[in-house]
């Protein structure tokens, strides 16, 4: 683990990461020694940074840092967490605080093969996102939300938990995003006023693009996942895991476009 370019697991207690969940995460497939996806996981970093006035680590400087942790991983999964830095008591930051940045490797999830070839299930939580457009699709550190809604199953045979705005609009899983598919189309939901706008997802939209797959982004609801033919979750882990059941409603897995789910494979697998 590096902090601040330094191997230490030792962090200031009055970083702001910690006292405010004061900044921003990336989660990183390493396939083959490589940090997948690299660019646009970045990208998305140093977005975040600038919506949230955090001056952003340098991207040479992070990939530097980056190799180091994961020289002895042939596969993992690599997490950069970048927070506002030490400051004061107060919600209101000091103008000197200096960023910190967080870098350490973990092993790869040991998911069954059969995740991908006959489904998953998965469940709806009563836990709910909280609308608040200012941070919609970020990857901030404030994940209770989340934590709260893992915390509601412990069956192993359910794999992920849908959430939903305070609304009752369909936004995402724990810790993937949502794709339907309806006479050939895919739906996914509208991340605009809350919600990781996950890098897979936004890949997985690209390509269906070039692909000529149709797809809409707009609001989802509890009747849309009924009506659905099929669908998928997302993350920059599993690239795109099938579902096939929801709270006793289930799912064939042919309607997912199998040029698709060759194309996601191939990029994550050449570490684009």
């Amino acid at each position: 683990m590096l902090i601040n370019g330094v191997q230490t697991d030792q962090l200031s207690a009055l970083d702001r990461g910690i006292q405010y969940g004061d900044g921003l995460f990336e989660t990183i497939a390493v396939i083959d020694g490589q940090p997948c996806l690299w660019g646009r996981h970045i990208r998305r970093l140093q977005a975040g940074c600038k919506r949230l006035g955090i001056t952003a680590p340098e991207s040479a400087e992070l990939l530097a840092e980056a190799k180091a942790v994961i020289k002895d991983h042939q596969r993992g999964v690599l997490k950069i967490i970048v927070t506002r830095g030490s400051g004061g008591r107060g919600y209101r930051a000091p103008e000197d605080t200096r960023p910190s940045r967080i870098i350490y490797c973990t092993p790869w999830p040991d998911y069954p093969d059969d995740y991908w070839e006959k489904g998953i299930l998965i469940r709806v939580c009563s836990t709910c996102l909280g609308v608040n457009p200012t941070l919609a699709q970020l990857k901030h550190l404030n994940r209770l939300e989340q934590v709260l809604a893992r915390s509601e199953w412990s069956d192993a045979a359910v794999f992920e938990g849908l959430m939903l705005d305070s609304d009752g609009r369909v936004i995402e899983g724990t810790m993937s995003n949502l794709f339907l598919i309806k006479k050939g189309a895919l739906i996914t939901p509208d991340l605009s006023r809350c919600g990781v706008a996950g890098i897979m997802r936004e890949l997985i939209v690209e390509l269906a693009g070039r692909l000529n797959i149709p797809v809409s982004v707009k609001d989802v609801s509890l009747d849309d996942l009924k009506g659905a033919e099929a669908m998928f979750i997302s993350n920059s882990l599993i690239g795109i895991l099938p579902v096939r059941a929801l709270s006793g409603q289930t799912f064939s897995l042919d309607p997912i476009p199998s040029v698709l789910l060759q194309a996601v494979n191939e990029y994550m697998n050449g570490c684009h």
